[in-house]
């Protein structure tokens, strides 16, 4: 309360003084160098903020941190849930926990002392981190759903994913994504604080060739390419599927039955569910990181003025998506809720009859589909 009353003081002394004060006044002068003069225009912010600000992070680290931790438990500590393209659903859930057990706690800590208090190398490599992890996760989404095509576009036909198949993807993303994220420390672009100067990321203000180019060819590599490649892999997931239901349904009318399942109502295959899961993550990951995305190009298009508040409030949001993740795999995929229960009773919302019941109804849905393009091959 000292500070935020400090802050009441100087809003009160009047715009004489006021205007003196700056949100880069509490930077370390170690620090300085590494600061925008972008930043110099605008008043120190509301302390309320900075704790707000710490709060949030500080429930969104713990939530990320313990869900992420328990999806990576359960998917390699069951049986029925060790597959090769649950491989990637964990390489997924350790991103999403490397990204808010290293960012997270800092931020936090930051946001208490209201700038950035670990100094320059700590700052570039903090910003590294949150560019590494959330390229991470997003590359292992579109493995999973280039899998998740390979099942249901391609069924018989398709290669089936491998352990050492899984395997060899997930090191591809982490060499391809460190690659591009330790490029700042070697001249093109750099990270440097950023908004209310409690955190950093890549610089998205200083007019230079690197540093543009930098923000445009790593946003084709993150965001644009990924994106197109789920959007196409969806599209024929969702239209084989649609040409598979036809043709059953055109099946069993011939057939005079109503159905060719066991248990249509059950819902979907098991591969199905699986997609669905994907895509849903995947959508809450372009929600969180648009934001940013955003910002990034206002800032080097200059467009309009960006607030240290829009900024650090877009980071945040960007950093959210770490805890969707368990959320959305812990609600939709009935295997990890049928281990959950049965590794952790008390943290399960669901009957454990219902989750062996919709396995069992995905697991007859899938052999008669496979059985049915056998006989039509």
């Amino acid at each position: 309360m000292a500070s935020y009353g400090a802050w009441m003081a100087a809003q009160s002394a009047g715009h004489a003084v006021a205007s003196n004060l700056t949100v880069v006044d509490r930077v370390p002068a170690d620090m300085l160098h590494m600061v925008d003069a972008h930043w110099y225009q605008f008043p120190p912010m509301n302390p309320l903020w900075h704790s707000l600000l710490g709060f949030a992070i500080a429930v969104l680290c713990f939530i990320s941190v313990v869900g992420n931790g328990m999806v990576m438990y359960i998917f390699t500590n069951t049986k029925t849930l060790r597959t090769p393209s649950n491989l990637l659903v964990v390489n997924l859930a350790f991103s999403d926990f490397l990204m808010m057990f290293t960012m997270g706690p800092p931020m936090v800590i930051n946001c208490y002392y209201e700038t950035w208090v670990f100094g320059p190398f700590a700052c570039e490599v903090y910003g590294m981190f949150g560019s590494l992890f959330g390229c991470v996760s997003i590359w292992t989404m579109t493995m999973i759903a280039f899998d998740r095509y390979n099942v249901i576009v391609n069924g018989l036909s398709g290669k089936p994913l491998t352990n050492n198949g899984a395997l060899a993807r997930i090191c591809g993303v982490w060499v391809s994504t460190l690659a591009w994220t330790l490029a700042p420390f070697f001249g093109w672009n750099r990270y440097v604080p950023e908004g209310n100067m409690s955190a950093c990321g890549t610089d998205y203000l200083t007019d230079t060739f690197s540093s543009r180019s930098y923000i445009l060819v790593y946003s084709i590599f993150v965001y644009f390419a990924p994106l197109f490649l789920i959007i196409y892999s969806y599209t024929f997931i969702i239209k084989a599927v649609s040409a598979h239901e036809k043709n059953m349904r055109e099946q069993a009318k011939k057939m005079n039955v109503a159905s060719l399942r066991s248990s249509e109502a059950q819902n979907t295959s098991t591969e199905m569910k699986l997609a669905k899961v994907a895509l849903v993550t995947i959508s809450l990951w372009f929600l969180a990181w648009t934001p940013y995305l955003i910002i990034n190009y206002t800032g080097i298009f200059k467009a309009s003025p960006i607030s240290p508040l829009a900024t650090i409030w877009g980071s945040l949001f960007a950093k959210a998506n770490a805890v969707y993740n368990p959320i959305v795999y812990g609600i939709s995929h009935p295997k990890y809720r049928a281990a959950l229960y049965q590794k952790f009773p008390s943290l399960s919302c669901t009957d454990p009859a219902d989750d062996s019941q919709s396995v069992a109804s995905g697991t007859t849905t899938v052999v008669s589909e496979k059985s049915e393009k056998t006989e039509s091959a």
